[in-house]
């Protein structure tokens, strides 16, 4: 468990290109016809937490957009 823990921990010192660049890598792998299923099972959940990871730094990110208002106060981004 605490492998795990850290496993995801490095993973979220990682940035964002890091870890799509990883998920890149990932799906080339699955998608390569010499993996065998096990792997593939095994490919398929590390993508899926990373995948996890990339989506909450996303969130994170988005929550701390702010816009600089013509009064020069913030307000949240908004399209």
């Amino acid at each position: 468990m605490a492998k795990k823990e850290n496993c995801e921990q490095l993973q979220e010192e990682k940035s964002l290109e890091e870890m799509f660049a990883e998920l890149n890598l990932l799906a080339e792998k699955l998608e390569n016809r010499d993996t065998s299923l096990e792997d593939s099972f095994i490919l398929y959940r590390q993508g899926m937490e990373l995948l996890k990871l990339c989506s909450g730094k996303l969130d994170t990110v988005e929550k701390k957009m702010l816009q600089l208002n013509e009064d020069g106060t913030f307000s949240e981004f908004s399209r």
